[in-house]
């Protein structure tokens, strides 16, 4: 059911293009109304860090002369979208690269992400908050400060993509761009409500210049925060593509991935861990993932419960991508600091001790450091196509932990204990980094509300190459226990 221009913050993006489409509401009158709202609210949830309102009223314009022409215009006709302000997202645009005031700088290009919203119709407002350099699962730095979960001001709204989740949970605007590299789409989903989908590797093309293997150790993919399924399905068509610049991209094989979302679930084998044997779990969050786990089996699904026995622990896998992923940025520290931008000696208050830290064990790893990287992962990905030879799916909380409160200090990172057990407090509370070692297609769905009323996630994993499968199982639980409602919380809650 859709609603009025008064009620355009309701909406999904689709259902806002299919009101622009027909005619009932102009993009003009979108922009203006989404405008108006983040003035209004964002100063509390600081999802927004800036916005270009003039150049969106443009486009809106340009968009309008288009449909009185009668052209073709895509699904998201008049969709008001945000830009994660991290790697570069807009040709033109500034960048940050979350929250460093040093490296303040126009975008050379567009993500895929920004492309393939502006081809199907949509509208960039503006950019939205990270952490710096993306590292981490929390949502906060020295520049900007933290952005905050729309149902509790004040708590964190997960990261890395955090700002652009906060603005999609407040209906700020109906999509945002995410990047995934840890979970970093999937994290904010679970501690905001939203549907948060990192595709499997190679669908959605990552070029990468001059180094072309950037975003593959671990895998990052290019994505989106929304609140339906049937969003993250359309804007999966929109991405995924075919690009002989990735040396891992893969043919686009795939008609139309919305075709899954009515797909019958009857005859599923589901797997269920609350943990991997690996994470401690807070109580509320196991017992509310569960209970929501369950209820595939009104969709036809079998659920059975899995045991993993991995050899490593958690906290060497989280120290592990933390290495691991500091090389690309180790690399770019080294390259800035001949150029004769030395962050490090020059700018050091601007980046967190932690990302310094593993930036330098990242620098002076020796090459047995990288083979026992290599064996994790190996362990990760035998591991889950182990347990995806008798599944379908895999399903386990998204985040251990309900979200934490923002740190006065701008530097608010996780837990760095849960039940009495140690965990690393940059990403060993997130059950999300594990596909980014091994490609998996992987989703958040909102699981439901804690008794004090934050969100929990449920992580749906699916087999290699089977997006549609996570797609289809999403939907189907969408259909089961809908989580809409869960928005007018935010919606009708008086921000101070």
């Amino acid at each position: 059911m859709t609603k009025t221009k008064q009620g355009l913050e309701a909406l999904t993006a689709a259902e806002l293009g299919r009101e622009v489409l027909a005619r009932r509401v102009t993009p003009t009158e979108v922009i203006r109304f989404f405008e108006k709202r983040i003035e209004a609210r964002n100063p509390s949830l600081n999802a927004f860090v800036y916005t270009r309102f003039e150049e969106a009223e443009a486009a809106a314009k340009a968009l309008e002369a288009r449909l009185a022409r009668g052209e073709a215009v895509g699904p998201f006709a008049g969709v008001p979208f945000g830009l994660k302000d991290f790697l570069p997202s807009k040709q033109g645009w500034p960048n940050s690269h979350g929250g460093v005031r040093a490296l303040i700088r126009e975008d050379p290009e567009s993500s895929e992400f920004c492309k393939a919203m502006e081809a199907a119709g949509g509208i960039a407002l503006g950019k939205t908050n990270a952490p710096a350099f993306g590292f981490r699962g929390t949502c906060d730095n020295a520049l900007y400060g933290p952005s905050s979960t729309p149902f509790a001001v004040g708590y964190n709204s997960g990261g890395s993509s955090g700002g652009s989740a906060a603005a999609v949970a407040d209906g700020l605007v109906p999509i945002s761009e995410g990047g995934d590299g840890g979970g970093s789409i999937r994290i904010p989903a679970a501690w905001c409500a939203l549907f948060g989908f990192k595709a499997s590797v190679g669908t959605v093309p990552s070029v990468c210049r001059p180094d072309a293997w950037t975003a593959t150790h671990p895998y990052c993919c290019n994505g989106g925060l929304v609140r339906s399924v049937e969003d993250a399905a359309i804007l999966l068509n929109c991405m995924a593509r075919h690009d002989p610049r990735d040396p891992l991209s893969l043919p686009r094989t795939e008609p139309d991935y919305t075709r899954h979302l009515g797909r019958s679930l009857q005859g599923w084998k589901i797997g269920f861990t609350p943990d991997f044997g690996l994470f401690p779990v807070e109580p509320e969050v196991a017992r509310i993932v569960e209970q929501a786990a369950l209820r595939f089996a009104e969709a036809g699904a079998e659920l059975v419960p899995l045991s993993f026995s991995f050899r490593h622990s958690a906290e060497e896998m989280a120290a592990c991508w933390c290495r691991a992923i500091s090389v690309d940025t180790a690399v770019e520290l080294e390259l800035w600091r001949r150029e004769g931008l030395d962050l490090v000696k020059d700018h050091r208050a601007e980046l967190p001790e932690a990302f310094l830290y593993y930036n330098d064990l990242a620098a002076r790893g020796g090459i047995l450091d990288y083979y026992r990287f290599n064996c994790i992962r190996t362990e990760i990905f035998d591991q889950l196509q182990s347990a995806l030879t008798d599944c379908d799916l895999l399903l386990s909380p998204t985040v251990s932990c309900l979200p934490v409160k923002n740190a006065a200090d701008r530097n608010t990172l996780g837990p760095a204990a849960i039940n009495g057990r140690a965990v690393d407090p940059l990403i060993g509370f997130c059950q999300t980094f594990l596909c980014n070692f091994t490609g998996h297609p992987a989703a958040s769905v909102p699981a439901g509300l804690s008794r004090s009323g934050l969100p929990v996630g449920m992580q749906l994993i699916g087999r290699r190459f089977r997006d549609g499968d996570v797609l289809a199982a999403a939907a189907a639980f969408e259909r089961i226990q809908p989580w809409r409602e869960l928005y007018e919380i935010p919606f009708s809650r008086e921000i101070p």
